[in-house]
């Protein structure tokens, strides 16, 4: 069973940096693109970042220049570089992998930005 396991988040100032982590079970080189995903209180979960297998990664215009997504095949590890955190950054944030015919999600993270 494919698994997708976050981690790094937490409690950061703003103007603060964290690097998410998320870890496969599985070789990543079957996941066409993998995704982070955020969704905060009260509202929808939105796309942050995606990178896939080949070409640029694509971001969510509030975060563009501030956080970076890459994927190590190695480690099987994708990661979320995020820098100049805002107080709206604050939300659980989502892995997401998608394969041809199936896509995974890890549990979610809490990153909470605050004074």
């Amino acid at each position: 069973q494919v698994q997708l396991v976050e981690s790094g988040g937490g409690l950061v100032q703003p103007g603060g940096s964290l690097r998410l982590s998320c870890a496969a079970s599985v070789s990543m080189i079957g996941f066409k693109t993998m995704s982070w995903y955020r969704q905060a209180p009260g509202k929808e979960r939105e796309l942050v970042a995606t990178i896939p297998t080949t070409g640029t990664a694509n971001y969510a215009d509030s975060v563009k220049g501030r956080f970076t997504i890459s994927r190590d095949y190695t480690k099987n590890a994708v990661y979320l570089q995020m820098n100049a955190l805002k107080l709206e950054d604050t939300a659980v944030y989502y892995c997401n992998g998608r394969a041809q015919f199936d896509e995974y999600w890890g549990q979610g993270i809490q990153v909470t930005v605050s004074s």
